[in-house]
């Protein structure tokens, strides 16, 4: 719907589209300037009502405006204000849109165009470390639910004319909206047009739940694929690697999490910390945080197959303190402590900083302790999912692990109720799981295993000094070439 140059008539427009009157954060003022009338529409608390207060009393400064009528609207507006962020528009969707989003617009008598003036502002919390990717050394900062501010944090990092920024608005009701970053030599063209395409043949109303909304309409989740499609991280740091690296990095306004595409397995196994440590020290922890994906995965699920099926090496290697134990009795054993230590998680992310850690600790104590002597669970039992939790905490993506969480029941399961062939065939229906977990664009969730690239996988698995490890050289624009 396009603006007419009568006044009246585009305040009428704009209050049929905007309920004014009736919601209280919208505001509105008639104004002057010299003889010509105006009229602003804005919202209440999303702009700089400082800056705004400036702006307006110069336009109605007789001795700034020496002007009794404006004749020209860009003439008037290039003379008078000068303010950074200001546009014209003679669209009343856009406008709204723009309204909405936090700048105001102005509409002057005579003209077919609206004045848009971005002095938006959003409320926000402080810039610092993410809870859920904390390093021991390097930078603090983490991303906000400001996209404005978490592009500025890319910028400060990458200082290139190649960044880009590139805006897109999803939703039919709450118009979020959504930056896609990638640097420009380096960006798989074909990639970015499929993302560019799926996002414009979005049909949704919201993105309810922010960066995990726009997560699972790029990328539907399989229920037999619990691994995760796309990256997600709320650190800067290692959003601008993945940027040098070729690839394409999404930013959703309202929510601190950034998407990565395309994504590979051997993202999850990665850690800003070993590039703040020397590369052997780093090198090795990146060693352990491997090992940690088998042994969080196979150690509950073995230990319940040699305790219920060979019981002969049981007894030979110790596994059992008391052989007499049945194996219906071991299976309990193993799922009461699996349930326990994820009720003991849940109740700990969920509690205030100060406390989770005395609850882990006492809880932990306390249960595993009453579960002995009550005879829900064994000292062999808890000693066994003591080690799985700590592969599990280890490892540096929260989704992996969580993964590998239902992966691991579902072969306890099958362990449980079908012996040695449960095991074998549940650990084969795993790795058939692993090999089609779905990806955005059909990219390999294996590169650069398949297809395969020896100078980029030798830097996945191996920490590399910062002389020999550039994305340009080591790379090689990888991402681009699949």
């Amino acid at each position: 719907m396009e603006l007419s140059t009568g006044l009246s008539e585009n305040i009428k427009t704009i209050q049929s589209l905007l309920p004014i009157g009736e919601s209280f954060d919208i505001i509105t003022r008639e104004l002057t300037f010299g003889r010509t009338a105006a009229y602003f529409v804005g919202i209440n608390g999303l702009c700089r009502t400082e800056v705004l207060q400036e702006i307006m009393s110069d336009l109605q400064n007789p001795v700034f405006v020496q002007t009794a009528e404006i004749e020209n609207l860009e003439a008037f507006l290039r003379a008078k204000l000068g303010y950074a962020q200001v546009s014209l528009s003679d669209d009343f969707e856009t406008i709204v849109l723009n309204v909405l989003s936090g700048p105001v617009a102005l509409f002057v008598d005579g003209f077919d165009r609206a004045v848009l003036i971005d002095v938006r502002t959003y409320p926000q919390r402080g810039v610092k470390e993410p809870d859920m990717e904390r390093i021991t050394r390097g930078a603090r900062d983490g991303f906000v639910e400001t996209m404005l501010f978490n592009a500025n944090l890319i910028r400060r990092r990458i200082r290139s004319c190649g960044l880009t920024f590139s805006i897109r608005h999803v939703g039919t009701e709450s118009s979020t909206d959504i930056a896609i970053a990638y640097m420009e030599p380096l960006v798989n063209k074909s990639l970015l047009k499929l993302i560019n395409d799926t996002l414009a043949e979005l049909r949704v109303t919201s993105l309810t739940m922010g960066s995990q909304s726009l997560k699972e309409l790029l990328l539907p989740a399989k229920w037999w694929a619990p691994l995760p499609g796309i990256q997600m991280t709320e650190r800067p740091d290692v959003a601008c690697s993945y940027l040098l690296e070729g690839h394409i990095v999404i930013l959703v306004d309202n929510s601190p999490t950034a998407l990565i595409l395309p994504c590979t397995i051997f993202q999850f196994t990665q850690s800003p910390d070993d590039y703040y440590k020397s590369p052997s020290v780093g090198g090795y922890f990146r060693l352990i945080r491997f090992l940690c994906i088998p042994v969080n995965l196979l150690l509950m699920p073995l230990f319940l197959l040699f305790t219920t099926v060979f019981r002969a090496e049981t007894a030979t290697w110790n596994l059992l303190t008391e052989g007499s134990v049945s194996a219906p009795r071991i299976f309990f054993y193993v799922m009461a402590v699996e349930f326990a230590i994820d009720l003991l998680k849940y109740s700990a992310a969920l509690t205030d900083s100060r406390f989770s850690g005395s609850l882990s600790i006492v809880g932990g104590l306390l249960i595993g302790d009453i579960a002995v002597r009550l005879n829900w669970a064994s000292p062999e039992v808890l000693f066994y999912a003591g080690i799985t939790l700590l592969t599990g905490i280890s490892l540096s993506t929260p989704e992996f692990a969580d993964a590998l969480r239902l992966y691991r029941l579902f072969l306890l399961l099958a362990t449980g109720f079908f012996r040695l062939p449960g095991f074998c065939i549940g650990l084969l229906l795993i790795l058939l799981s692993v090999i089609k977990t779905p990806t955005f664009g059909k990219m390999s969730y294996f590169w650069p295993l398949f297809p395969f690239e020896r100078r980029a996988l030798h830097n996945l698995l191996f920490r590399s000094p910062t002389a020999k490890a550039q994305p340009t050289d080591v790379w090689d624009r990888g991402v681009a070439k699949r």
